[in-house]
């Protein structure tokens, strides 16, 4: 053991560095891994599994991958102690593997078969438990170099963990630490519980006080790839939420009205199973004599207040046990619900029960459910997060056509009838107005009539709360639009109506202003299935919240917000030349945002799409237009009155939504909204001509700060993902943007009357052969420049980053990081503009040393 550690001491200086020099103790009973990404020479991940006493690393450049038909290269290096498996700092300069170091994953493992032999003959194949890496991999060597790095394969094994790469990237969606997380929890080998298996893609969390529910998205037919779907009977009932917390159950419905009094028989049995603390979801019905669920007798229990015969059926769980597992996959969340279910009395005949799912052809299913006469069935995305908004993820199949109605009025009875002859149905439309659907006038017994009647009456309204026409009835009596009635019916007229319509109940649980006409949605067979998942309650905030729930795949510290939308068409090429997709400009813009929305708060900002992609036409965007962009929201009008409102990226999913309406680049105000009127900084787009060199561009910016330091500014600098550099002066909120805009005009004239050579204040190729443009144009009211962290819309997709002025001289481009390459980068972020002394700089003194007199009142 001591042998096997020899290389790795000899390569460090434990005087210098604080990587760890002893061996560390085993974690008793377990192997543990580590993958550790290291900002050296080159950014990489050092991955490292436990083995004869040691941690046997591999340096995986690109990172996993979790697509089997990916094979990244993984260089064998030396030995390291069990001890560095906690090791997370900066090697200083001058040591071997000098850079930042973070724990990126870590956990356990479990070879199959023999370790050892499998690791001398270069196969060795195992299973990982981390918090982002889980399921079967391998490593494989691809040829002995004696006295040399062996090169292997770190490779994926397909099983159910794995997912293209195309939709998919652990390293682009999950960079962040995992040292402050336990270690991840081992799956029960006993196949009876599945609390690990869930737990291996959660986060430790409080319990929020309120959940909003997945919904279903009505289809017409069951999915082509019905092997990744399981299916549920449709109940004809209510949707309830258990927030169970302790000894105390509350019972909402799907709007967050707390049922909890009104089915105190039923919370008591939820605490009766001693559930784990939670939110637990499923649907509440009563049984008829045939054993089937009857709305009709759900609503005579609570009219009657019977609710004791009440079913209360379980089929899914987002919380449990002080953790969030939303992101796990719904296989696993049910597993883990059954589970819980386990050695329960009267599982069958109980009034808390599992709901079970069918693995047969779902067109069987649904025959099935038809001939019974229940409403259909659902059907379930085995390996899908739980969104907490409707999702195509979640599907549901109906017998017939049946949905909600508003009732809008009624007739009188005729013959032998008493309360009311029919009632006059509405839906809303896409403007939010109520339109006539049609009348229903069956369904109803003695006491039904009655009971509604008395409602009715109490609403009385003389004019029709309806737009356009309201249907040939002789007298109608028109009602506030409070009540929302369940109805069964053949199909829709063309006008817009129901026919054979049959009354199935109020529906107390849905509001009104929510009823619209249902349209099956077409499952397209080529668009992603990724979905919006909302915030749990009032928590977290409008920028979305965890990372796209990978299946097996556990959180980091920063969840992405790549689940916060639903991406189209993710594999279309944006840069042909270098093979970039849409996906990737999305994960990019998630990666970034922390470190971009630092710049984007609270500035106006200018959106430059691309529809064709890079090379292609680009549209300038300063105002909303028809399709709102989630994140981003118009500013008030008084900013500017002449002009529509301008738009502000108010929240990091603004980014990715922006992005998924093919937007490329932000461009950023030099001034914030709460300010409009004067602009807190200036800057200088350093713009070759041809023929300069990028020495010259260098020497250039150098002359730029060193002017300015001479008349008393500080500057900041970046690349700008182009040509050129970006010189920001940061400045007091003191003169309007003329003003700024002239002083900067003649600094650059002065420059370019003292150094003709080499500075032009013309725009225009013809002004600058030989030179460069110091463009102060984009300084005025309106005006924009790429945000620091905005890919460029050119080939190769630069990033405009923030650099300090000690790095100029290594700068190779103003391109020098892309797109590709941006994660070698992001170990930095704003550092370099950290140095907040002078963000409050006054530029006055600088105007009297420039000779240059404000023409302000």
């Amino acid at each position: 053991m001591a042998g096997s550690l020899k290389r790795y001491r000899e390569k460090r200086d434990f005087s210098v560095t604080p990587e760890p020099s002893s061996r560390g103790e085993k974690i008793k009973g377990r192997l543990a891994f580590v993958v550790q990404k290291h900002w050296a020479r080159r950014l990489h991940y050092d991955f490292r599994i436990e083995l004869n006493g040691t941690m046997k690393s591999w340096a995986v450049p690109k990172g996993p991958s979790f697509d089997p038909h990916i094979k990244r290269m993984a260089m064998h290096v030396e030995d390291h102690p069990i001890s560095y498996n906690t090791f997370e700092g900066e090697i200083p300069a001058r040591q071997y593997g000098a850079g930042k170091v973070i724990i990126w994953d870590k956990g356990t493992w479990e070879p199959i078969g023999n370790a050892a032999k499998g690791y001398a003959a270069g196969h060795l194949k195992f299973h990982l438990y981390g918090h982002k890496l889980a399921g079967t991999w391998a490593l494989v060597r691809m040829n002995k170099r004696e006295g040399r790095q062996d090169p292997w394969l770190l490779i994926k094994e397909k099983d159910d963990y794995a997912r293209a790469d195309a939709e998919f990237s652990v390293v682009d969606e999950r960079p962040d630490s995992v040292a402050a997380f336990d270690p991840p929890s081992l799956p029960d080998k006993s196949g009876t519980a599945s609390k690990e298996a869930a737990l291996q893609v959660a986060t430790k969390s409080a319990l929020p006080e309120k959940f909003t529910p997945q919904l279903a998205t009505l289809v017409e037919q069951p999915p082509a790839d019905a092997g990744e779907w399981s299916y549920e009977l449709k109940f004809d009932g209510y949707r309830l939420l258990a927030r169970v917390e302790g000894r105390s159950v509350q019972l909402w419905t799907r709007n967050g009205n707390d049922w909890t009094a009104q089915l105190s028989a039923l919370a008591t049995s939820v605490q009766d199973m001693k559930l784990p603390d939670g939110w637990y979801d499923g649907e509440i019905v009563v049984l008829g004599e045939d054993g089937l669920p009857s709305f009709q007798l759900l609503q005579q229990a609570f009219d009657g207040r019977h609710t004791n015969d009440i079913v209360y059926y379980l089929f899914d769980v987002a919380y449990c046990g002080g953790y969030d597992i939303r992101d796990a996959p719904l296989i696993e969340r049910r597993k883990l619900l059954k589970s819980l279910f386990d050695g329960a009395a009267d599982k069958l005949t109980g009034n808390i029960r599992f709901s079970d799912s069918f693995d047969v052809d779902p067109q069987d299913i649904l025959a099935s459910a038809c001939r019974l006469g229940l409403e259909g069935m659902i059907g379930k995305r085995v390996d899908s997060p739980y969104t907490q908004r409707r999702s195509p993820d979640w599907i549901k199949l109906k017998c017939g056509q049946r949905q909600e109605f508003v009732i809008v009025g009624h007739t009188d009875p005729q013959g032998s009838r008493t309360g009311f002859g029919s009632l006059l149905l509405a839906v809303h439309d896409k403007d939010g107005r109520l339109r006539y659907a049609g009348n229903v006038g069956s369904g109803f017994d003695d006491s039904g009539l009655a009971t509604l009647s008395s409602k009715l009456r109490a609403l009385h309204i003389e004019e029709a709360p309806l737009e356009g026409p309201t249907g040939k009835h002789r007298k109608v009596h028109w009602v506030k639009p409070k009540l929302v009635a369940e109805i069964s019916f053949s199909n829709w007229t063309a006008g817009g109506h129901v026919r054979h319509a049959v009354f199935r109940g109020l529906r107390t649980d849905k509001k009104p202003e929510a009823i619209v006409r249902e349209k099956p949605a077409l499952l397209a067979e080529d668009e992603p299935h990724e979905t919006h998942r909302g915030p749990a309650g009032p928590a977290p905030g409008a920028e979305g919240g965890d990372t796209r729930a990978a299946r097996g795949m556990a959180p980091t510290s920063r969840p992405s917000l790549l689940s916060s939308l639903r991406v189209t068409h993710p594999d279309r090429l944006v840069d042909k030349e270098h093979g970039t997709s849409k996906i990737e400009v999305l994960r990019y813009y998630a990666l970034v945002a922390p470190l971009m929305m630092e710049h984007l708060k609270g500035r106006p900002v200018s959106l430059v799409r691309a529809p064709t992609g890079v090379g292609g036409e680009l549209f300038f965007q300063k105002h909303l237009e028809q399709r709102a962009m989630e994140g981003i929201r118009s500013l008030p009008q008084a900013i500017d009155p002449d002009h529509p409102p301008y738009i502000e990226v108010a929240a990091p999913l603004g980014l990715l939504s922006a992005a998924q309406m093919n937007v490329l680049e932000f461009h950023a105000w030099n001034g914030t909204r709460t300010s409009p009127a004067k602009p807190d900084r200036f800057i200088f787009d350093l713009d070759p001509g041809s023929n300069v060199s990028w020495a010259a561009m260098q020497e250039a910016a150098m002359l730029v700060r060193g002017f300015l330091q001479e008349i008393g500014l500080q500057s900041l600098l970046k690349t700008s993902g182009g040509k050129g550099l970006h010189i920001l002066v940061p400045l007091r909120r003191q003169h309007g943007w003329d003003t700024v805009k002239d002083f900067s005009h003649a600094i650059v004239t002065h420059l370019a009357q003292t150094l003709p050579e080499r500075f032009s204040a013309k725009s225009g190729s013809r002004n600058r052969v030989g030179r460069i443009f110091l463009d102060y144009i984009r300084n005025g009211f309106g005006a924009t420049t790429a945000c620091a962290w905005s890919l460029r819309a050119r080939p190769g997709m630069g990033v405009s980053v923030p650099v300090s002025w000690d790095e100029l001289e290594r700068l190779q481009s103003g391109s020098q990081w892309n797109i590709s390459n941006i994660h070698a980068r992001l170990d930095r972020g704003n550092a370099p503009w950290s140095d907040h002394s002078f963000m409050n700089q006054s530029v006055t003194p600088a105007m009297r040393a420039l000779g240059f007199r404000p023409q302000e009142n």
